[in-house]
């Protein structure tokens, strides 16, 4: 075999997928970024239109932006987009993010993803795990390949000792592990971890789809 090591990666996914159809949710194996744009934009956002969405929103993901999925919505000609990226007025944004929980379709990323089919998330405000509990009628889910864990508690490392403190340098907090490079339990006003959510199973059963990318995508 030419590269088995992609081979396995791939495997890893598809299994993923399987666990999480398991659990209610509906999955897809993609092979790149550019592929998880196409089957949101060109199949999972039409069906769901169809069935009379109307209104998009977004939980905070570097993969929903690298991907182009933000950018596409925004221009989508039948939604209308809440666009909670928008940091213009932080007043404005923070009333956006409480209408986002009505939304029709809700794109976001989560931190972790276990083996066994569970979404692992640790959030700030709050917004984006309330969202993936509870809420939008529709919540699609984008996670590269790398965000893949053995269990809840690994995932949980994961987080703490690398996606939190990489995502305070990216939003240039003033929180210790800027500097430590690992979670220091801080009590920062600039604090990145507040709530933590646990996604066992998508209720009702494929409200959430999760597009798994078999690539690296996000921190």
């Amino acid at each position: 075999m030419d590269n088995p090591v992609q081979a396995f990666r791939s495997g890893r996914l598809e299994q993923v997928a399987k666990a999480l159809e398991r659990n209610g949710f509906a999955a897809t194996v993609v092979p790149d970024e550019n592929a998880a744009r196409e089957l949101v934009l060109g199949s999972i956002i039409p069906e769901l239109v169809a069935q009379g969405a109307k209104v998009a929103a977004f939980g905070g993901s570097v993969t929903v932006v690298h991907s182009g999925v933000y950018e596409a919505v925004k221009a989508h000609p039948d939604l209308e987009v809440l666009d909670t990226y928008d940091r213009t007025d932080p007043a404005h944004t923070l009333e956006l993010r409480r209408q986002a929980l009505l939304s029709d379709i809700f794109i976001t990323g989560t931190n972790a993803v276990t083996e066994d089919g569970k979404l692992v998330n640790l959030d700030g405000t709050g917004n984006r795990v309330a969202a993936l509990a509870y809420g939008p009628r529709n919540v699609i889910v984008l996670v590269g390949g790398n965000k893949v864990v053995a269990d809840v508690d690994s995932g949980m490392r994961r987080i703490r000792e690398y996606a939190a403190p990489v995502n305070a340098i990216r939003l240039d907090r003033k929180t210790p592990c800027t500097k430590t490079l690992h979670c220091e339990d801080c009590s920062s006003p600039d604090r990145i971890c507040n709530s933590w959510l646990v996604t066992a199973k998508s209720a009702p059963k494929k409200r959430i789809r999760v597009v798994l990318i078999d690539a690296e995508a996000g921190f």
